[in-house]
C-alpha cells in the first residue's frame, strides 16, 4: 500500500495546525457560523442530529492493521467505542466534541491518516474495487491511478470551490465492482490489442433527488492524458455548473442539461488549451507511484489442502460461510475473505473498537496486514492462504464477524437516516432489521443473491436507486414510510429502479419484501437470480402482488 513521504506528513500536519486555529478562533467568536462552516466541512466536520460527526478519509479503501488499531483507539477516545464504514469506503465518527477535533486529527496525522475533502465542494475520496490488485479478471492495478489522482486533486486550489461535490470512480477489471455508472466521473481502465492502457471515461453519474447513470464521455483516453482530461473536465464544470442552486449544481445536471455531445465539446476545447507538459503524466511518474504497489511476496502454495478439504466437507456452517463471503484470487492457493458488517452480527457498516483490533490482529497473522473497505460498506481480508481460511473464520466468529450472507437480503446497503442525519426523512437502522429480521439465513440463502438497500432520504446514501430491491424512507403524516423501487443494479450494465407503487408503512414493509421475495419463489426458474427473474418477468407480477386492490 502506499507510503507516506515527507511531504505528504508536512501537508497533513500543517492542515490539523491550520484547522485547529480555525476552531479556535470560532470557538472565541472571531469566526461566525457561516464563515466557520466550509472550513469545517473541508476538514470532513458535519454537524448532525446529535453531535458533530467526524469523516475520515481512507483512500481508495485501503488500510493498514496499525491504521485500523489506530482508528480503534479513535473510537475508545474521541467517539463511542466504534466507528460506521460507508459507500465512500471511508469511516464515521458520530459522537465526536468539536474542541477536541484538532487532538484527534493530530493523532490520524501521526498515523498517515487525515479528513481532508471528506466533505465539501471538492474532490471528494477516489474509490475503487475493494479487491484491487488481487483479482484475476484485472488488467492493472487501479490503485495505482487513484491515488495519483488523489494526489493531484488535494488541496489543489483550482478546485477547492467547486460548484457541488465531485466524486470519481476507478475500475480495471472485466466486472465493475466499484458502482463506476453512479459517479461523476467513472473511468475504466482497459488495455488494447497491442496491449497499451487507455481509459473509457464516463460522466455525469449520481443519485439522489435526480439520480443518472453516466454516459460515455471518451471512448480511449491515453493514460498520459488522463489527468489533463480531468482537469479540463472539472474546468468546465467549474465555469458552467449551477451555483444558484445545490440541487442542480452537481454535474450530472449540466451534462444533462447540455447534453452529452455539448458537453464532450466544452471538454474536448478545454483539453486542447491545457499544455501538456503541465499534467501530462510519464513513465517515471507511473513507475514511481506503482513501486508502492508492489505485489506481496507470495508463497508457493498448490489449490489442494486434505485439512481444508476435511472442514469443507465436515462443517456446514464453514462451508455457506466459504461459498457466500470468500472470493477466487490470482494467486494459486490464496483467497480474499469478505467481512460482513451486517445484521443481524452489527447495524450495517458498524464495528466496534474490539473488533477493530481483532480484524487488524488477523491481517497481521494470516495475511499481509491490510484490510480493504467496500462500498458495500463491508470489510475485506484481500490475502488470505486457503489453508488459513477455517483459521479465520474462528476467529471471525469470536469477535462477532463470521456471519455468512454475502451478497444475501441480509448484506443490505444502510445510511443512518434519521437516527443521526438531519437530512433524513425516516429512519434506516431499525426498519432495515425489521426487513432482515422477517427472513432467517437459511431461507436468504435459498432465495440467493439479492442486493437490498435502505435510504433513509432522497440524497441516496444508501445507493436504493441502484439496488434490486431499493427502500426510500419518506415522512408521511408524520410516520415513516418506505417507496420500493424493483429493478435497479450496479456494474458496466447499471440501471435505476423503477418504482413499484405508494410508500408502504414501516410496519408493513417486512411483510411487503416477503411478498415480492414469494412472487420470485413461485416463478423462478432453475438457477434464476432474483434479478434475472425480474428481467424475465417484468415488473408486473411483483406490483399486482404488492397492490392487489390497485388491480381491482
Amino acid at each position: 500500500m502506499y507510503q507516506y513521504d515527507d511531504y505528504d506528513r508536512a501537508l497533513v500536519t500543517e492542515r490539523v495546525a491550520q484547522f485547529r486555529d480555525q476552531v479556535e478562533r470560532y470557538q472565541a467568536g472571531q469566526l461566525s457560523e457561516d464563515e466557520f462552516l466550509p472550513l469545517r466541512l473541508q476538514n470532513g466536520l458535519y454537524l448532525q442530529k446529535h453531535a458533530y460527526m467526524l469523516r475520515v478519509a481512507i483512500p481508495y479503501g485501503v488500510l493498514s492493521a496499525n491504521q485500523l488499531r489506530a482508528l480503534a483507539q479513535v473510537s475508545d477516545r474521541f467517539d463511542k467505542g466504534y466507528g460506521h464504514f460507508t459507500t465512500r469506503q471511508n469511516i464515521q465518527f458520530n459522537w465526536v466534541k468539536l474542541p477536541e477535533v484538532p487532538d484527534l486529527l493530530a493523532y490520524l496525522a501521526e498515523h498517515d491518516m487525515h479528513a481532508i475533502q471528506t466533505s465539501g465542494n471538492v474532490v471528494r475520496n477516489v474509490t475503487t474495487e475493494a479487491f484491487a490488485g488481487v483479482a484475476a479478471d484485472e488488467v492493472y492495478d487501479p490503485r495505482i491511478f487513484a491515488e495519483i489522482i488523489r494526489q493531484w486533486s488535494t488541496i489543489n486550489p483550482e478546485f477547492l470551490f467547486l460548484p457541488r461535490k465531485f466524486k470519481i470512480a476507478v475500475s480495471a477489471s472485466e466486472e465493475d465492482r466499484a458502482a463506476v455508472r453512479i459517479h461523476d466521473v467513472g473511468l475504466y481502465l482497459f488495455r488494447d490489442g497491442d496491449g497499451e492502457l487507455y481509459f473509457k471515461v464516463m460522466v455525469g453519474g449520481g443519485l439522489g433527488r435526480t439520480p443518472f447513470i453516466s454516459q460515455v464521455l471518451n471512448e480511449k483516453l491515453p493514460w498520459r492524458d488522463l489527468l489533463t482530461y480531468l482537469e479540463a473536465v472539472l474546468r468546465v464544470f467549474n465555469r458552467y455548473g449551477r451555483r444558484d442552486s445545490k440541487y442542480k449544481a452537481r454535474i450530472k445536471i449540466l451534462v444533462n442539461t447540455l447534453g452529452i455531445g455539448a458537453f464532450k465539446a466544452e471538454v474536448e476545447q478545454e483539453f486542447q488549451q491545457i499544455p501538456k507538459d503541465i499534467n501530462g503524466l510519464t513513465e517515471s511518474e507511473l513507475s514511481r507511484i506503482a513501486s508502492q504497489f508492489l505485489p506481496a511476496v507470495y508463497e508457493t502454495l498448490g489449490e489442494t489442502d486434505l485439512e481444508f478439504a476435511t472442514h469443507l466437507q465436515n462443517n456446514e456452517a464453514f462451508s455457506d460461510w466459504y461459498d457466500l463471503n470468500v472470493r477466487s484470487h490470482k494467486v494459486s492457493g490464496y483467497r480474499s475473505v469478505v467481512i460482513s458488517t451486517k445484521f443481524p452480527s452489527n447495524i450495517p457498516g458498524d464495528v466496534t473498537s474490539a473488533q477493530m483490533r481483532g480484524i487488524a490482529d488477523i491481517a497481521e497473522r494470516f495475511g499481509f496486514g491490510e484490510i480493504r473497505v467496500t462500498h458495500e460498506q463491508n470489510l475485506v481480508l484481500p490475502d488470505i492462504p486457503k489453508s488459513s481460511l477455517f483459521q479465520v473464520w474462528a476467529e471471525l466468529n469470536r469477535i462477532g464477524l463470521g456471519l455468512a450472507n454475502h451478497a444475501l437480503l441480509s448484506d443490505m446497503i444502510v445510511c443512518p437516516g434519521a437516527s443521526y442525519c438531519n437530512l433524513a426523512t425516516a429512519h434506516s437502522f431499525p426498519v432495515a432489521e425489521q426487513v432482515v429480521n422477517a427472513f432467517t439465513l437459511e431461507e436468504q440463502q435459498d432465495i440467493g443473491p439479492v442486493s437490498m438497500n435502505l435510504s433513509g432520504c432522497i440524497n441516496s446514501c444508501a445507493h436504493h436507486h441502484i439496488a434490486n430491491i431499493g427502500m426510500l424512507g419518506l415522512n408521511k403524516s408524520k410516520t415513516d414510510h418506505y417507496q420500493i423501487t424493483l429493478g435497479g443494479r450496479q456494474g458496466t450494465d447499471s440501471r435505476l429502479g423503477k418504482v413499484l407503487g405508494p410508500a408502504i408503512a414501516e410496519s408493513d414493509l417486512p411483510q411487503a419484501i416477503r411478498t415480492l421475495m414469494d412472487v420470485y419463489r413461485k416463478y423462478r426458474e432453475v438457477d434464476e437470480t432474483f434479478i434475472q427473474a425480474v428481467d424475465r418477468l417484468g415488473l408486473a407480477p411483483f406490483k399486482e402482488a404488492l397492490y392487489p386492490e390497485a388491480q381491482g
